[in-house]
């Protein structure tokens, strides 16, 4: 006689088209799901909205320290092959410099002066245009690594597509910086007050390009950190981050280092950068949990 018939206990046989589910002492819960899923069908590593955790996503520590490291030589480098064209720089700074006076601009040197009122707040400027560009925005990238790795990953492609428009602007376009133009009247505060991260004669200048005026990566820079930073923070006061390119934008003109358009074309390619690069947190959800071959599903309230 079969197990299950003639009164004696056993598994009921399944109905034609239905899979048996497993007893109340199965392997199984929770209507089927494996160990490490929720019942949506998600793992652990998985958030809502599809997202990995942080530690998942986050890209191996010596491949980004080359290729950043890449990315800044590649720049570096690759600013000095705008040199050998002072004729042509000279001659675009005449052009932006009575562009901005065409649209009614502040003058630089109404910026300059507010410097001027005392030697220590000119030094400082100096300093901050000398001392926080580099060491800030390597900070944030540092701290996002840490902390935020969809950010790190989305700030890192989105400054290194500014910087190389910023490449190819300063390649096409040299331009003498406010300070070595006559018709401003400006100031060399760096030379004049210090520190200077520039050589006293531009032309030879092996450690930078002096004429790559436009666009201004300090304040591209200084505004994507600040950007960055509102994204990946939730404090009600993030939107203070603004005041680093803000300050970063006084000290840049202050000290004739830029003009305003450098900071505008800064901030049009960092616009241009945000809108190619997918933002962390529209990632689309992963796809359901493919079901066992053969199986069928079970209808509301069948076999439990």
């Amino acid at each position: 006689m079969a197990a299950g018939t003639g009164g004696i206990p056993g598994p009921r046989p399944a109905r034609p088209g239905l899979t048996p589910t497993p007893g109340a002492a199965g392997h199984h819960g929770h209507g089927g799901d494996t160990p490490g899923q929720s019942a949506g069908g998600d793992t652990p590593e998985e958030s809502a909205g599809g997202e990995r955790s942080g530690e998942s996503a986050r890209p191996p520590l010596l491949r980004e320290l080359a290729l950043v490291t890449a990315l800044f030589l590649v720049y570096k480098f690759g600013r000095l092959f705008a040199n050998g064209h002072e004729t042509r720089a000279f001659r675009n700074a005449d052009r932006v410099w009575d562009a901005e006076r065409a649209v009614h601009l502040p003058g630089e040197g109404t910026v300059q002066q507010l410097l001027l009122h005392g030697e220590p707040l000119v030094r400082a400027a100096n300093t901050y245009y000398a001392a926080v560009h580099f060491p800030a925005t390597l900070a944030f990238l540092v701290w996002l690594y840490v902390r935020r790795p969809d950010h790190y990953v989305w700030s890192r492609r989105v400054l290194a597509l500014l910087t190389a428009a910023a490449l190819a602007l300063h390649l096409l376009m040299p331009l003498a910086p406010p300070r070595m133009l006559a018709a401003s009247g400006l100031v060399d505060t760096a030379r004049v007050y210090g520190p200077s991260v520039y050589g006293a004669t531009p032309e030879t200048d092996s450690m930078a390009n002096q004429f790559a005026a436009m666009p201004s990566l300090h304040f591209g820079w200084a505004l994507m950190v600040a950007i960055g930073l509102i994204a990946a923070t939730r404090s009600r006061w993030r939107v203070l981050w603004l005041l680093h390119p803000l300050l970063t934008l006084l000290v840049i003109v202050g000290t004739a280092n830029h003009y305003w358009f450098d900071a505008l074309a800064a901030a049009a390619l960092l616009g241009l950068a945000l809108l190619a690069v997918r933002a962390p947190g529209h990632r689309t959800a992963p796809p359901p949990a493919p079901r066992a071959l053969g199986t069928t599903p079970l209808p509301a309230g069948a076999l439990r």
